[in-house]
């Protein structure tokens, strides 16, 4: 199978590309590798997967598409595209025939949405666009993309379901992320392409986006700042361990829906299974060693006490069924987050 993943310089597209080049199947990313965060880890995750830009093994197909070949696997390789620019994304489908396509290439982050609108308009609505135009275009045959459990906004029923309406977003990249949805079940409707698109569930682990809380968490305890922890700590959140979600995601692919079933699926992806936030930071102390300098803090308005997702329609589908527990994901994130930052 020939699989182009887009956003593999990111946390879970690296995961992923690792998981599939490890399989046998024929990858291929693309990355902008933005600003958005510390370029270094991005380009740290694409070294790891044997990409190394210092000496690159590189050949241009015959649309004249830049590739480096991995090092590490024969089978995987690298071109620094942007989803935006529908030009070259068009000459890469026209070349490749890719069976299947993972979209989680996004402008990331729900504060960031606040003060930079514009670039979640054009990376997560007009980007999403141009994916949707080159699958149809050419044929693919799946579609996986990334959606958000942020799409729930502040609803406080719990665990959420894939059949709850989900039309109050609360930030503009939720918005983005609902809208790629519509417009996916649209391209279904009108032209058969099948689409299956993921809401995660604060995902973790080695290699993970610094912006998110266990990262944040684990290098404030490293650099002895203190932690927000808003509600006492007594919140719960899906933390899924990063193993569990490639092992769905690698299903999807590998077990596409049969042309009888419905062209346009969504699906939850996460633990079901919620840990308070303070149990959370206990562990990363445990782990480390060290004890997290807490700064309690009332609950922010507009914050949920509890988010979870049942899982049971992916479980259903795939037998998708997280196994990690949160004693060992956390032992093997912070063991990486050793090695990589060198304490």
């Amino acid at each position: 199978m020939k699989i182009l993943i887009t956003g593999v310089a990111g946390f879970i597209g690296f995961h992923l590309s690792e998981s599939l080049a490890k399989r046998g199947e024929v990858v291929i990313g693309i990355d902008n590798i933005n600003d958005y965060y510390d370029v270094k880890l991005k380009y740290d995750r694409l070294n790891a997967l044997g990409i190394h830009f210092e000496k690159p093994n590189t050949e241009e197909n015959t649309n004249n598409i830049l590739f480096v070949r991995s090092t590490k696997y024969h089978n995987y390789s690298f071109s620094r595209l942007d989803i935006t620019d529908l030009e070259s994304m068009e000459k890469l489908f026209v070349v490749e025939e890719f069976d299947c396509v993972i979209h989680l290439a996004a402008q990331a982050g729900v504060r960031y949405s606040i003060i930079n609108p514009h670039a979640y308009v054009q990376s997560n609505i007009v980007g999403f666009l141009n994916i949707l135009e080159c699958c149809r275009q050419h044929e693919t045959a799946h579609l996986i993309y990334a959606s958000s459990s942020s799409v729930y906004g502040n609803r406080s029923k719990v665990p959420f379901s894939e059949t709850e309406k989900v039309d109050e977003p609360v930030s503009l990249y939720a918005a983005t992320k609902k809208s790629n949805e519509l417009m996916a079940h649209s391209y279904a409707h009108l032209y058969g392409l099948q689409t299956t698109g993921l809401r995660f569930f604060t995902v973790y682990g080695p290699w993970g986006r610094p912006d998110m809380a266990p990262m944040l968490f684990a290098d404030a305890i490293h650099n002895n700042r203190p932690i927000d922890v808003f509600n006492d700590g007594d919140m719960q959140r899906d933390f899924t361990y990063i193993d569990d979600v490639i092992e769905g995601i690698v299903k999807l692919t590998l077990n596409s829906a049969s042309k009888k079933e419905l062209k346009s699926r969504i699906f939850n992806i996460g633990n079901s299974s919620p840990i308070k936030l303070i149990d959370f930071i206990s562990g990363l102390e445990k782990q480390m060693g060290k004890a997290a300098i807490k700064n309690l803090m009332p609950m922010q308005d507009g914050d949920v006490k509890i988010t979870y997702a049942n899982s049971d329609k992916l479980k259903n589908a795939i037998g998708y069924r997280p196994k990690t527990k949160l004693s060992d994901g956390l032992f093997k994130f912070i063991q990486w987050h050793k090695e990589y930052y060198h304490y």
